[in-house]
């Protein structure tokens, strides 16, 4: 296995068994607000401390990017890890089993190497460029869904930011019309690793972060997936805006959604 890749799933599992020791404790947790209906618990921070431990032990000269820490390490940015140490905090502070470890490796702004990790269930999803995208080392492939009749989708209702809400409804109610149900399950990284996985046919969701997708992005590509931004473009690492599901189910998401996307988020990130 890639040594880095392989690093990345030392350091989500340690950081997993970490949360997971937590989960019948939940009422002795230190938990604080960091925005509007956005919390940051001590779990949140120790389990980064763990990733960020064993990565920054193995790779000493590398950038880390993560949620709770912002950026650290050597100027530059030829090897970046990104580091959602629990991509799910309010399901987790509820007692709601699914959350996840997300772990990226971007080289030169592209992700090299990517890691879910769900300690719950305990799904190891990974995916190294060019190397295909695995389900508890099994290859695994998006769906052959192509057409809105019969999918189902996941999504994430914006409730932090709610500029695009109205906007955002008019999509869930085209796209509710044809397909077998949508759900909002409250973990986008764990919601790309289920298109990668074919847990789902297709998902979208707007104002997610870095942290929120460089490794789903990776295991989709590799899992033969379509991933874009709502317009059909690039630029979803900098907007966190994305629409990903098998090709020809993805065209006819985007054919779907796109009377109901503003001028803002129509446009291109600069």
């Amino acid at each position: 296995m890639d040594p880095m890749l392989n690093i990345a799933i030392r350091a989500a599992r340690a950081a997993g068994d970490l949360i997971v020791r937590y989960v019948d404790r939940i009422d002795t947790l230190k938990i604080a607000p960091k925005g509007r209906n956005d919390f940051v618990s001590e779990v949140d921070r120790q389990a980064e401390h763990e990733i960020m431990h064993i990565l920054r032990k193995a790779y000493p000269g590398h950038v880390f990017l993560g949620e709770e820490s912002g950026r650290q390490g050597a100027a530059g940015d030829e090897y970046v890890w990104v580091v959602d140490p629990l991509d799910g905090t309010t399901n987790f502070l509820h007692g709601f089993p699914h959350f996840a470890v997300s772990i990226a490796l971007m080289h030169r702004g592209v992700p090299e190497a990517g890691v879910i990790y769900d300690p719950m269930r305990q799904d190891l999803f990974t995916a190294k460029r060019g190397g295909g995208a695995t389900l508890n080392s099994r290859r695994v492939r998006v769906t052959r869904q192509n057409s809105l009749t019969g999918a189902l989708l996941g999504t994430g209702i914006p409730f932090k930011d709610q500029t695009h809400i109205d906007a955002y409804l008019g999509m869930l109610k085209a796209l509710i019309r044809d397909t077998a149900g949508i759900r909002r399950a409250g973990s986008a990284a764990l919601d790309l690793a289920y298109v990668a996985a074919g847990r789902l046919d297709g998902f979208w969701e707007l104002g997610l972060q870095k942290w929120d997708i460089a490794a789903g992005v990776l295991l989709i590509k590799e899992a033969g997936g379509i991933v874009t931004d709502l317009g059909g473009g690039e630029g979803y690492m900098d907007s966190g805006n994305v629409l990903t599901a098998s090709p020809r189910l993805h065209q006819c998401m985007l054919e779907t959604i796109r009377p109901y996307l503003t001028e803002e988020l129509r446009a291109q990130p600069a």
